[in-house]
């Protein structure tokens, strides 16, 4: 393994093939094999420069992938000036996955100085969506509360155009964990809207971020919950089913437990898992031996019961 303490970037670039983007999977090729000759530190200088001279996508997209393997902070601010690339409109479409991935990367360094650069794509409404919701999926990753205010904003604003991005910020906000975030979620579930609406994926990220909060003793937030038990959308219960589960909410077991008798089959399974979870065998057996519970019901309990068992007696 050779390692150079000066390195020649320049020249390495040339042998890359960096400027002679005919072939591109030549180029790729021979930057896949750079980890085979230098040390992680050079490497991570080569890629830096590659990235700040490199103004081809797919090219561009291999240099992010190794960067994000290695995860240095020194190649944040290269990171950060492609994020930031206004490119020209008829080459806009081509680097809008060069800077998703940047975004992605930059979430995983971790690194609080990026989060101004993050909050000014994600609230640029004439930016791209894709790039505004790994912006958003970013910011909650880097779990800085100085991104908290504006993504309340994108969740609250119903003039947005992408529901995919409220549903991006709602879920950086179960990730960031602050109480800021109760009441603008909290309205978005006492919204009513159809089940042919997008609005129900917006609210099954809402109930999610709520399940990560822990709120056991706010009681909005349990009777919002607790609605939401009610709704159309078989997966907006079942996502009620497991936050009420985690909210450590003293009645959420007894809640829980109406939900046996749902119409639908998955929900009733994801209750009983989610009663068997608060407390214990006791709820299997009383399934299996009332007459007040399906077929279906009694075999999942005697599936959550066989594997109880196993687990129990391997221990």
């Amino acid at each position: 393994m050779e390692d150079k303490s000066k390195l020649d970037l320049d020249a390495i670039a040339k042998e890359c093939n960096l400027f002679d983007d005919t072939n591109e999977d030549d180029v790729v090729s021979k930057i896949k094999a750079l980890d085979e000759i230098y040390e992680k530190d050079n490497l991570v200088q080569i890629y830096n420069h590659f990235l700040s001279i490199c103004k081809t996508p797919n090219i561009l997209s291999e240099l992010i992938r190794c960067e994000d393997k290695i995860r240095d902070k020194s190649s944040l601010p290269v990171l950060i000036d492609l994020l930031l690339l206004n490119p020209d409109k008829a080459d806009r479409e081509e680097f809008t996955n060069v800077r998703v991935m940047c975004a992605k990367a930059i979430a995983n360094l971790k690194d609080t100085s990026a989060v101004n650069s993050l909050l000014y794509c994600l609230n640029n409404k004439d930016e791209n969506y894709k790039v505004r919701f790994a912006c958003a999926d970013a910011l909650g990753k880097i779990g800085d509360k100085y991104a908290v205010a504006p993504l309340i904003d994108v969740v609250k604003d119903e003039n947005e155009r992408s529901i995919y991005l409220r549903e991006s910020a709602a879920s950086a906000l179960g990730m960031l964990g602050d109480l800021r975030a109760i009441d603008p979620l909290v309205s978005i579930l006492e919204t009513k809207q159809g089940i042919l609406d997008k609005f129900t994926f917006l609210k099954e990220r809402v109930i999610e971020a709520l399940g990560k909060l822990k709120l056991n003793n706010n009681e909005r937030v349990f009777n919002a919950l607790k609605r939401s038990l009610m709704d159309e959308s078989s997966q907006i219960r079942i996502n009620a089913i497991e936050a009420l589960m985690e909210s450590e909410n003293p009645k959420a077991y007894n809640i829980i437990k109406e939900c046996l008798h749902d119409k639908d089959n998955e929900v009733k399974k994801n209750a009983l898992i989610a009663l068997y979870n608060l407390s214990d065998r006791r709820i299997l057996d009383e399934v299996i031996e009332s007459s007040d519970y399906n077929d279906f019901l009694k075999m999942e309990a005697v599936s959550i019961i066989d594997e109880y068992e196993i687990e129990d007696n391997d221990e």
